[in-house]
């Protein structure tokens, strides 16, 4: 692949580990402390108590303590010894993007469990489907599940390789910490290669920085499928009293080479079929030298200050300290001074009482900070260089060709979208009466992008669309206490291009203690919203594919869901409904070509066209998820099984069943390593998946008008071997171990890989 050089990967790994070790050499200085005073993830202060028992809690093995939850964590130390060197322990969070609110953690980059799942592109539970290579473009298969938290269209099927704010984490710590991962399988021309590092310190007890790195590269083991993402980002805070702040960056630089898929899928489905044996990289691809790239940026400052008093803390008479006896006070005097009070009853009695008076006078009652009210204001912005470029088009790919050249295709745009809201809180329990938190706010959005112009059968220039958006809204929420919370949000767009949008999304959830150790839970979740497609459905100019749709509808969903949880019996049920107005999709307008076949499904005999479309019924979606998980000694059973119903399925597809079951023994040598050993399964039922179009990075649903792909019926199975010992974690695993023939597919026209061994470790370094 051009620009893709053995050189250039190893240049670009050493100066990814040289950037965290100069920052690990920033904080050698160990942080020999206990905090006392450092706030909550609900606002609140805790003290070096918590912190003791967040070393304590968690053994060697680094999991969740539901006692103290899941943010408070050691990295895999050995904290079963009560006198260390280095304080290990890190205390974590997210935030809300639009007011900064702080959100409890429940993942981390370091987990023990499953870490062979880490690296895989299909996810953890395999709902993705994908394009085969590592860090391709991909959906989830799952309908609810799909999120819409990136900033531009073109970034949402590189989900795998981006981060948001979302799921970024924010780390107070003991003493700094580095974690450094590396995964890798295949060989020079094909495999696969992935280096991540994490770093965070504090500066001082209620701030500090860090930083996350991740760089990989997929050569492919089909043709043409090459992909290379580098993703970095920078956070930093300070929680005060008074002011608190969050910062966040991320830079990103998405290539992906495009193969189009496969020409016949008989080289998967019915290989003895040809009179020759192909290796995966033999089977020739629709496409070559052709690439989609993304370079993106994006900037978030959230910060507020409280308004609020301070009151005395209620200390138990057992912890309030107690007048000292006579001896102790008269023992602060010099030797004369008690020898002339000794022979005067009167002078040592006078004597005692100023004494306790000074005692008394020198207590110093406790006293806590209660915000009452909050002034926030959130800055974000992002930015993305779009580009699809090809040096070798065939003359009959594409339908239509708007202008240039079709071996020297160059498509460019740009998006700018900068976000302000401006927010005022009144905050939660600030008094006993006050049981939510209620936040008004007002949100400006300047959007602008760039695409070509065209005059003549070539490129005149870059037509600029502007566009401003102003929204008001509320939020209520419910953090504190054990049995129920709630969080429910309303926007609507009130001046601008978008005006008439709106968005009400809420969460609520029961919790039902059952005896000491058990509990369930009942939670709920209700979405309305009226809102437009986005900007590149209603316009989009490249030199294979041309709209400007004007008259799009807005797009109007209504879901709820439920879920029903129990942590003893491990398990979970969660229904979900939604209904879809106007939905807006991409689509597949292929051409057959002259003296193709009429029933072919082959991708070589039709040209090919993508366009947007909206969907003239209401269309409903059903599901249904069971979660359970089994033990038995050393023995475990995870289960996930997805039910999915689509009254529309030309429209929006979705496989009737999605399964991930997971088999393994779970067990210790000699009290030191853990070491999970079992297989997994990932399997969907058929249904007609979206097509993949290349030119513009999406997925679009097949053309109705001919003949249509059915993949899946197909399980892939890995088997895997998970270690962790002390710091570090240690991975090889089997994938696709039942690789043959067969509908070995995960996209129309892009096979699954064939049987690959991968192997990663991961170690963490304290500071």
């Amino acid at each position: 692949m051009t620009g893709y050089t053995p050189q250039i990967q190893r240049t670009l790994t050493t100066l990814l580990l040289t950037l965290v070790c100069c920052f690990t050499a920033v904080a050698q200085q160990p942080l020999r402390r206990t905090p006392t005073q450092q706030k909550d993830l609900n606002g609140g202060n805790f003290g070096g108590g918590d912190y003791d028992r967040m070393q304590d809690d968690f053994g060697e093995e680094g999991s969740y303590d539901e006692r103290h939850g899941s943010n408070r964590m050691t990295w895999g130390r050995d904290t079963t010894k009560h006198e260390r060197e280095i304080p290990i322990g890190v205390f974590q969070w997210k935030i809300d993007p639009r007011l900064g609110n702080i959100i409890p953690s429940e993942n981390n980059d370091t987990v023990v469990k499953h870490y062979s799942n880490f690296n895989h592109t299909d996810g953890y539970n395999g709902e993705y489907s994908y394009l085969g290579n590592l860090g391709s473009a991909r959906y989830s298969r799952i309908y609810m599940n799909r999120t819409n938290d990136l900033p531009f269209l073109f970034l949402q099927p590189l989900s795998y390789g981006l981060s948001t704010l979302n799921n970024s984490l924010f780390s107070n710590t003991l003493s700094p910490i580095t974690n450094l991962s590396y995964h890798s399988c295949g060989n020079r021309q094909t495999g696969e290669d992935r280096v991540r590092a994490y770093f965070a310190s504090n500066i001082n007890k209620i701030s500090g920085y860090g930083l996350k790195l991740d760089y990989l590269y997929g050569r492919g083991y089909y043709h043409s499928s090459q992909s290379s993402i580098f993703n970095s980002n920078f956070f930093g805070y300070y929680r005060g009293e008074r002011y608190e702040m969050h910062a966040w960056t991320q830079f990103g630089h998405h290539k992906n080479a495009e193969s189009g898929g496969i020409e016949e899928d008989r080289y998967i489905r019915n290989p003895q079929s040809f009179s020759q044996r192909f290796g995966s990289q033999d089977i020739p691809t629709m496409l070559d030298e052709t690439y989609n790239r993304n370079d993106y940026q994006t900037y978030h400052l959230t910060h507020r200050y409280n308004m609020g008093y301070y009151r005395d803390v209620e200390v138990p008479d057992s912890l309030q300290p107690k007048m000292p006896e006579d001896k102790e006070l008269l023992i602060q005097l010099n030797d004369s001074v008690r020898n002339i009070i000794a022979k005067d009853s009167l002078r040592r009695s006078l004597v005692l009482d100023s004494l306790r008076l000074a005692w008394q006078k020198n207590i110093v009652i406790p006293q806590e900070f209660v915000p009452v009210s909050s002034i926030i204001h959130t800055l974000n912005i992002d930015h993305l260089n779009h580009s699809h470029y090809s040096y070798d088009t065939p003359a009959n790919y594409y339908t239509n060709h708007y202008y240039g050249k079709l071996n020297d295709i160059l498509d460019k745009t740009q998006g700018l979208v900068v976000t302000n809201t401006l927010g005022l809180a009144m905050r939660e329990g600030f008094k006993k009466w006050v049981k939510m938190g209620i936040t008004a706010f007002a949100t400006h959005k300047y959007e602008r992008y760039t695409l070509p112009s065209i005059g003549n059968d070539s490129i005149m220039g870059m037509n600029t669309y502007k566009e401003n958006h102003f929204s008001v809204g509320g939020e209520i929420s419910k953090t504190d206490g054990n049995f129920l919370h709630y969080n429910a949000n309303g926007e609507i767009t009130v001046l601008g291009d978008d005006i008439g949008e709106f968005n009400i999304d809420g969460n609520a959830d029961l919790n039902f203690a059952i005896g000491k150790r058990d509990t369930v839970q009942l939670a709920a979740h209700g979405l309305i919203s009226e809102t437009h497609p986005d900007f590149y459905m209603e316009h989009y100019h490249s030199q294979s594919a041309w709209w400007d749709n004007d008259n799009l509808n807005m797009e109007k969903h209504f879901r709820v869901e439920g879920t029903l949880s129990n942590k003893r019996s491990k398990t979970s049920l969660t229904f979900g409904f939604e209904n879809i107005n106007n939905y807006t999709y991409f689509a597949m307008h292929n051409t057959l070509l002259k003296g193709a076949d009429a029933t072919s499904t082959q991708a070589k005999d039709y040209s090919h066209e993508v366009g947007v479309t909206q969907a003239s019924n209401d269309i409903q979606v059903y599901q249904a998820t069971l979660k359970q998980d089994f033990k038995a000694g050393p023995l475990n059973w995870e289960n996930e099984i997805t039910y999915q119903h689509t009254s529309n399925a030309n429209a929006l597809p979705l496989p009737k069943l999605n399964i991930y079951s997971n088999l393994y023994l779970l067990f210790r040598v000699a009290k030191v390593l853990r070491v999970e050993l079992g297989a997994d399964v990932r399997y969907f039922t058929h249904f007609y998946a979206p097509d993949y179009s290349a030119n513009i990075g999406q997925f679009a649903v097949q053309d109705t008008s001919n003949p249509r792909v059915k993949i899946g019926n197909y399980p892939i199975i890995n088997a895997y071997a998970n270690l962790h010992i002390k710091h570090c974690r240690i991975y090889i695993s089997v994938n696709h171990v039942n690789a043959g023939s067969g509908n070995m597919f995960l996209a129309p026209h892009y096979p699954v890989n064939p049987m690959t061994i991968h192997w990663g470790v991961s170690w963490n370094f304290f500071n």
